[in-house]
């Protein structure tokens, strides 16, 4: 085969690839746009047999919680995602310096921690008896701060940068911290983007510990929101305590959809912000994985 040809073939493949991803994404527009008869009667389609909106006005039906539910999700998201960039990258600095003395066992501590933890009912212990993190914002930053599995990351990166340059930055009489924020972060940009994707994605998805340590609804984050009204729906039209005039009003409640509206309105910011990171994502995976 000629080059030109290997070229189409390749072209064709990825082609066929992207169309596999984009795929589900339609799909799930689609059916948040449905009726839900039609779903019922037809199943889905990436094109609707009947448009419906009904789905977004249930889960827009109180733009006020929603919007809270945004704001919270955001701040957590803006707030853990430097504050976690900076204490991984702090981490992982003196663990790369070969000439750190405790580099290894300090590495070693790390590792262990991605083996072993203290389970949940420790866990839940700390946060609410001696840190009194019970309904607070900080109850859904401070848990994710510290990843080991970032930390490795960010130390394979960090391992590539040439000793040479700390060095050269001693002898002009630069300290250890100038050297960490002047130099060593500026080169570091495209394993801090792909991290700060991975982190990013971590905390707008957050709802586990927002459901452990978080009762009052002012910082109830967005996915904890959307997962209580389609469960409160579903439990008024299908439990039997429910009152008669609820199981009515709730039995044509159109979960297949509203599911869909509720993925739509979750993820939709986030697909948006993943372009701009793109162009840093293999080169900040590939650099961080690969061993000297």
């Amino acid at each position: 085969m000629t080059l030109k040809s290997n070229n189409w073939f390749i072209n064709a493949f990825f082609i066929v690839v992207c169309l596999l991803i984009v795929a589900p994404f339609i799909l799930v527009v689609s059916i948040s746009l449905s009726s839900e008869d039609s779903l019922f009667e037809y199943g889905y389609q990436f094109i609707p047999r009947i448009w419906s909106g009904e789905a977004y006005r249930i889960v827009f039906e109180k733009p006020d919680t929603i919007l809270r539910g945004y704001g919270v999700t955001i701040m957590i998201t803006i707030i853990g995602t430097f504050l976690s960039l900076l204490l991984t990258a702090l981490m992982a600095y003196p663990i790369s310096r070969r000439d750190f003395r405790y580099n290894r066992p300090l590495t070693f501590y790390v590792f262990f921690t991605m083996l072993f933890n203290g389970g949940l009912i420790p866990f839940y212990i700390l946060m609410t008896q001696y840190l009194h993190l019970k309904n607070s914002l900080a109850a859904l930053i401070i848990p994710a701060l510290m990843s080991p599995f970032n930390i490795m990351i960010m130390k394979g990166f960090l391992d590539k940068i040439s000793p040479e340059i700390v060095e050269s930055a001693k002898i002009d009489g630069a300290r250890e911290f100038r050297i960490f924020f002047r130099i060593i972060l500026p080169l570091s940009t495209p394993a801090l983007a792909t991290l700060g994707l991975f982190i990013a994605f971590g905390y707008w998805n957050e709802w586990y510990n927002a459901l452990l340590f978080i009762d009052n609804d002012k910082y109830i984050p967005l996915q904890l929101l959307l997962v209580r009204i389609l469960s409160q729906a579903e439990f008024l039209a299908n439990s039997p305590m429910a009152q008669v005039s609820d199981k009515l009003q709730f039995a044509q409640f159109p979960t297949l959809s509203v599911r869909m509206a509720m993925a739509i309105v979750a993820s939709g910011p986030m697909l948006l912000v993943f372009p701009f990171f793109q162009k840093y994502f293999v080169k900040g995976i590939t650099v961080g994985s690969l061993k000297g």
